[in-house]
């Protein structure tokens, strides 16, 4: 089989959310820029920031039913435009209610972006590479920060903040011509593959929608609700609340504890998250090599929460979260492996179980 699904669907997914992370953590580095012209505290700039995630929340769910139903392509289309517009749109407040209603409805844009890429990666790649692709264009993560710390820096140098997010917001529209024309939301749309390849891929495809059917319809508050979903759901949300908080909130620790300039500070930004970079390949194929799970999400989990308490108890936090961030961020890595390989498995436990059924209601 060719290597064009790779290059074409991953690259161009890639740098589209590559783009969509930019324009939501952009902000870290405008902030306290924006705190002292919007007269923000703390708190406030908190609470406006953090809006986000609760638009984002909403679209889940809807975007990855229209994505399955309708179009992967057309959705993130109509989100290129819409978070585009937003990003924009907070170049340009000037209120704290404006702000606040800016990253709500950024949040809204780009909540559907993530399950809509997933949904894609799905029509393109059987179980057997999903794990693999899921991982190379999730590593867009960390190195949009690595793009965006160095240019935002730069920005803020020579112009300003409100500078700042209106070039970055501009991005999606420069993408979106790409995007539309190289993706296709299955393979027997796709001219660009071989008649071989596309056989291929919808046999497999379909043999695979068929063999993970359950034996019985679960309602949507079950699986919510569910032993395994509330445990990821549990580590997730910790990640998230270190991961996140560092995120926002690094350059104005940073830049408050070491009177670094904006370029400077953008570039030291870097520093942890190339190292996730790196670290979150040769992760990914150290638990693919050995087929553990577990141990490898455990011993980051470990490593990262000692970190930050290390950094606490040493009053070093501004510099020291900077690098405990870098083990932190390798957590997206362990669970981009971590379940697409459990949920085979639970598949597979699920068929077993219902055979062992049928067997025991014949005898």
């Amino acid at each position: 089989m060719t290597e064009q699904r790779w290059l074409r669907i991953l690259s161009v997914s890639f740098v589209m959310y590559t783009i969509a992370y930019i324009d939501r953590t952009n902000v870290s580095m405008a902030l306290p820029a924006m705190s002292a012209e919007l007269h923000m505290d703390p708190r406030q700039a908190g609470d406006a920031v953090g809006l986000f995630f609760w638009g984002y929340l909403l679209l889940q769910m809807p975007a990855a039913y229209l994505a399955q139903h309708w179009s992967a392509k057309r959705t993130v289309s109509i989100l290129l435009v819409a978070w585009g517009l937003c990003s924009i749109a907070t170049g340009l407040v000037h209120t704290l209610t404006q702000f606040r209603l800016m990253r709500l409805v950024l949040g809204l844009a780009e909540g559907g972006v993530w399950p809509a890429v997933l949904v894609l990666v799905a029509h393109w790649f059987p179980r057997a590479e999903r794990a693999r692709a899921n991982a190379y264009w999730m590593l867009c993560l960390p190195l949009s920060v690595v793009i965006s710390s160095p240019l935002s820096g730069w920005l803020l140098t020579h112009w300003n903040w409100r500078v700042l997010l209106i070039v970055e917001g501009a991005l999606p529209f420069l993408w979106l011509l790409v995007w539309f024309v190289s993706i296709d939301d299955l393979p027997e749309q796709a001219k660009w593959i071989s008649a071989e390849e596309r056989q291929y891929l919808e046999k497999t495809l379909a043999d695979e929608a068929t063999d993970i059917q359950l034996p019985e319809r679960v309602s949507y508050l079950a699986a919510l609700l569910s032993p395994q979903i509330l445990i990821l759901t549990t580590i997730y949300f910790l990640r998230n609340f270190g991961s996140y908080g560092s995120l926002f909130w690094l350059p104005t620790a940073l830049g408050k504890a070491k009177k670094l300039s904006d370029l400077t500070l953008g570039n030291v930004i870097t520093i942890p998250y190339v190292l996730a970079a790196i670290l979150m390949v040769a992760a990914a194929k150290s638990s693919d090599r050995t087929g553990e799970r577990r141990a490898h999400m455990s011993l980051t989990l470990i490593v990262s929460g000692a970190s930050f308490l290390g950094a606490l108890a040493t009053q070093r936090f501004a510099t020291d979260s900077a690098f405990s961030e870098s083990r932190s961020s390798l957590l997206q890595g362990w669970l981009s492996w971590c379940v697409p390989r459990s949920r085979r498995l639970r598949v597979r436990r699920v068929r077993d179980e219902r055979r062992t059924r049928r067997a025991r209601s014949k005898t």
